[in-house]
């Protein structure tokens, strides 16, 4: 637990990245099943991740990230899409997965898919599109400290305009939305905010024991 958070005080939101430094093939594997194996609800894991290698679809994607220079100097940006209209296809494939996964027949799990069917596909579809994008932020933390363990910066984003990314990556077509986007690389040593001092708020004020 102390090298976790040693961990967290050590990452930071990078603001410069060092482009002449790359994510090796080995490391990206373990962030992706750092996503991977990250929580969801009911475990339907809604949403897909998105890695941008190529450098002229990130020269795209910069202007509609208010021009930030994450976009392109990072080694890898992964775009985290939410599926927007959750569907019993949706909950059918996920209850398949379980019963290969654990060994079972489908008719063993109809309660469990019956139950997450009443409570999902009726709702409206803003509301699962809202719901399905939180779900993005749960993956993201996995990777954050996934990173953070071997050493490598993640700079989570907002900044950015989804309309936009939706059209350039084609996400209408594929029913996502673009939800948070994470820049992943190695700092550079110009970058003078990994010196700052981190500013949180106070235990005393951040926390409530009732």
């Amino acid at each position: 637990m102390t090298n976790f958070i040693e961990n967290q005080k050590w990452r930071y939101a990078t603001k410069k990245f060092d482009a002449s430094k790359k994510v090796s093939a080995a490391d990206l594997e373990t962030l992706k099943e750092a996503i991977q194996l990250s929580t969801s609800s009911y475990g339907l894991q809604l949403y897909k991740v998105f890695i941008i290698e190529n450098p002229e679809v990130r020269a795209q994607l910069q202007p509609a990230s208010w021009g930030q220079s994450q976009i392109v100097e990072a080694s890898h940006l992964l775009v985290f899409a939410n599926i927007v209209d959750v569907k019993e296809s949706h909950i059918d494939a996920y209850v398949q997965n379980i019963a290969d996964t654990r060994g079972l027949s489908v008719e063993d799990l109809k309660g469990y898919s019956d139950f997450m069917k009443s409570k999902i596909v009726s709702l409206p579809v803003d509301q699962k599109a809202v719901w399905t994008s939180k779900q993005t932020y749960l993956a993201l933390a996995n990777l954050l400290n996934a990173a953070a363990e071997l050493k490598i910066d993640v700079t989570p984003m907002e900044g950015f305009e989804p309309e936009k990314y939706n059209e350039i990556l084609g996400f209408n077509a594929l029913g996502l939305n673009a939800s948070l986007v994470a820049a992943v690389g190695y700092r550079h040593a110009e970058d003078a905010t990994q010196h700052y001092a981190k500013v949180r708020k106070p235990k005393q004020e951040l926390f409530t024991t009732i």
